[in-house]
């Protein structure tokens, strides 16, 4: 008699535990690429107003006005917000008539822990993926030993074995190890892929905050009324 080896038909047959790792593994792989999704637009539209931010920084445009505009805008960039935080603790420490160094360090210290603050939100999620893509090969596994044994304790009470008795059996547990590569994967890949993107960003970041410092290092020499280039 022919046999349905369906998927579907293989997970319905499966024993309960086998089961249960495959619902475990598809609510994971459904979390991971919703994760997946969710990281890939928020690190466009990152990149997208950074840029912005940075073309306008560098257009010549008055650092108090940059200030104001950053302060008044409800949804700013990243790097916007690590450019205010700078730039409001350089003017504080100049209003107190702070050493220059002091300006300097105080605004370098502003924006490196606005920076760590950032980097934090960025990457979140992200280490979800990694154990996602770790840990699914292995509970993949588990289920198919689980089923593998559940199949072979339930033929000692064959009296003849063959392949089509053992076939069904063994078949439902390599589902499971299917199902958890199914998940693994795309973690992988996505992880491998944002962790790139995220490292680029922060040099982007790091980069911008040395700069910055290089202008207020010039302001702070020679302070003036309002902050020029």
């Amino acid at each position: 008699m022919n046999q349905d080896f369906s998927i579907i038909t293989l997970v319905l047959h499966a024993s309960f535990v086998v089961q249960l790792v495959m619902a475990g593994l598809l609510l994971t792989s459904l979390a991971s690429w919703t994760v997946i999704f969710n990281k890939l637009i928020g690190l466009r539209r990152l990149r997208r107003d950074n840029d912005t931010f940075e073309t306008e920084f560098w257009s010549g445009k008055n650092l108090n006005d940059l200030l104001t505009a950053a302060s008044s805008k409800a949804g700013s960039s990243t790097m916007e917000r690590i450019f205010a935080s700078g730039m409001r603790e350089f003017l504080k420490l100049r209003e107190r008539r702070q050493e220059s160094q002091a300006q300097l360090d105080g605004a370098r210290r502003a924006m490196r822990a606005s920076l760590q603050r950032e980097l934090d939100l960025i990457e979140g999620n992200v280490g979800f993926l990694a154990s996602v893509g770790s840990v699914s090969p292995y509970v993949g596994l588990f289920g198919t030993v689980w089923g593998i044994m559940h199949a072979f304790v339930g033929l000692s009470n064959v009296q003849q074995v063959t392949l089509a008795t053992v076939a069904p059996g063994i078949a439902e547990a390599l589902v499971a190890t299917a199902i958890g590569l199914f998940a693994a994967i795309p973690a992988v890949v996505a992880y491998n892929r944002f962790a790139r993107d995220i490292d680029r960003t922060a040099i982007q970041l790091e980069s911008f905050i040395e700069e910055f410092s290089n202008i207020l290092q010039r302001n702070a020499v020679a302070p003036q009324t309002g902050a020029a280039r």
